[in-house]
């Protein structure tokens, strides 16, 4: 950059940010760059540090760029490129069973090769994971936990991991004792304990739509009928819609996924998480609330969960570190709420206990391995990833794709032209070495056909940039 002169009557900080605005415009600064610092920007343009701030913070309130701490300014966004949101699709007002076996199975049959391109796993990039000293944990567990780690854990879950996840739930405003904490194989057993707790065959659960397949498939699996509230890509659960279904169908609980939602990335608002649970707690309807990607937010404060403006015990919170930690040791927990002993009584009968070695060395290291400290750069790593992820999108699909805008987690909602089926893309896809996950798998009555979800789990790299770019080609082929 260069010095410039400037018009003595206009304010010279709107001068240097109309100037950085045309560069991300031409896109000589591109989504994801590093900008100057305050004080090479200072230097450069023969200005104060203070007028180089209002720069950038009027930048940063056009949304064109973001502050990270301690490391500085980044190009966010470029106005004159940035796709739509995805439509939000409204499901119909029938209660629904629920069938969607058949089609995960015949996707996850290939999805998890090693020898394909993976857009398709919704887990961060082992790379990005505390791995040495999780093995580090692992090995003080077999050698100082009782017998080894042999014998059956209590049902509860070990003592110490527990006290662990109760000081996590300061995070998101809770006020959890260990003896509050139930722990599960995963996340996904805490919310189906919690749904066999409340429900019985073929009663009707609302869930909010897109959501996360895994969700279904335990409620085909328990026989329940489903009712689907729409979720918006900007502001979440549809609170009206859920109100208007209430008063339609015997809902016996409400399914949510509030914080960053998989497939849509979207954040609920604390106001209408409040709302929320003022309306389950008027209708005394439980909220089996999955805030698992709670802790991988992008801005600067964790975002409160529902289960904080929970007064009388009608939310039922599902947990876990699969996403943020360590996928396969399977640690997760439900804080249950009114329903804790029917959902421990449920564990008891279901398996006796989680695996003893894997709780053991988690409670380890929650205790000792700097866990905030690699959260930190989990939630960098994956919020750059979003940004370069993004840019390849907006390069290589057609121009009339929509994308959601995730504020945290790894997944991005791509709505394509309506003549491409997500299907037979993800076939084509395949004989490229390269997986997706076709929209369908994520509603029972709405078939969102023309609808991919693309993880950004993974570092971007070459085969990330060559990925992207055949499925752009292929998504053209389609459209003709």
């Amino acid at each position: 950059m260069k010095k410039n002169s400037f018009n003595a009557d206009d304010h010279l900080y709107l001068q240097v940010a109309d100037g950085l605005e045309k560069m991300i415009a031409d896109e000589v600064l591109r989504i994801g760059d590093k900008l100057p610092s305050v004080r090479v920007l200072s230097n450069e343009y023969g200005i104060s540090m203070g007028t180089a701030f209002q720069a950038y913070y009027h930048l940063e309130g056009r949304g064109l760029i973001e502050s990270r701490p301690k490391s500085g300014y980044y190009v966010r966004f470029n106005h004159n490129r940035f796709p739509q949101l995805p439509d939000q699709v409204k499901p119909d007002t029938l209660s629904h069973e629920v069938s969607v076996k058949e089609m995960i199975a015949s996707i996850y049959s290939d999805i998890a090769s090693k020898d394909v391109i993976n857009f398709a796993l919704g887990v961060p990039d082992t790379s990005l994971l505390p791995a040495a000293k999780l093995n580090k944990s692992v090995v003080h567990a077999l050698r100082n936990h009782k017998d080894h780690c042999i014998s059956y854990e209590h049902t509860q879950g070990n003592p110490e991991l527990r006290q662990q996840i109760a000081k996590l739930s300061f995070n998101w405003g809770g006020k959890v004792k260990p003896a509050d904490v139930i722990v599960s194989n995963g996340c996904l057993e805490a919310v189906m304990m919690c749904l066999r707790a409340v429900t019985n065959h073929g009663d009707t659960v609302a869930v909010e739509c897109p959501t996360y397949f895994g969700i279904y498939q335990s409620i085909e699996n328990l026989g329940l009928k489903v009712v689907e509230i729409p979720s918006d890509p900007a502001e979440g659960l549809d609170l009206i819609s859920l109100q208007k279904a209430i008063k339609k169908y015997p809902i016996k609980a409400c399914v949510a996924v509030p914080n960053f939602n998989n497939p849509l990335g979207t954040c609920m608002s604390d106001d209408n998480k409040k709302k929320l649970v003022e309306i389950v707690t008027q209708h005394k309807i439980p909220l089996i609330e999955d805030d698992t990607y709670g802790e991988l937010y992008f801005g600067k404060n964790r975002p409160k969960a529902c289960k904080f403006f929970d007064r009388e015990g009608w939310v039922m919170y599902c947990g876990s570190v699969s996403k943020s930690l360590a996928p396969g040791y399977r640690i997760g927990w439900a804080i249950p709420g009114k329903y804790f002993e029917k959902v421990r009584q449920i564990k008891r009968v279901q398996n006796i206990s989680s695996p003893s070695l894997t709780q053991a060395a988690v409670a380890h290291y929650l205790k000792n391995g700097r866990y905030e400290y690699h959260l930190k750069h989990l939630r960098k790593a994956l919020h750059t990833q979003s940004l370069r992820y993004m840019q390849g999108i907006i390069q290589y699909f057609p121009a009339d794709t929509k994308i959601s805008r995730p504020t945290g987690g790894f997944t991005f909602w791509i709505e394509l032209n309506p003549k491409v089926d997500s299907f037979k893309l993800r076939t084509e896809a395949m004989k490229q070495n390269i997986s997706i996950v076709p929209g369908k798998i994520f509603a029972a009555s709405i078939d969102f056909s023309n609808y991919i979800r693309i993880s950004f789990g993974k570092p971007w790299s070459d085969d990330a940039d060559y990925g992207l770019m055949m499925l752009g080609r292929l998504i053209k082929k389609m459209i003709g």
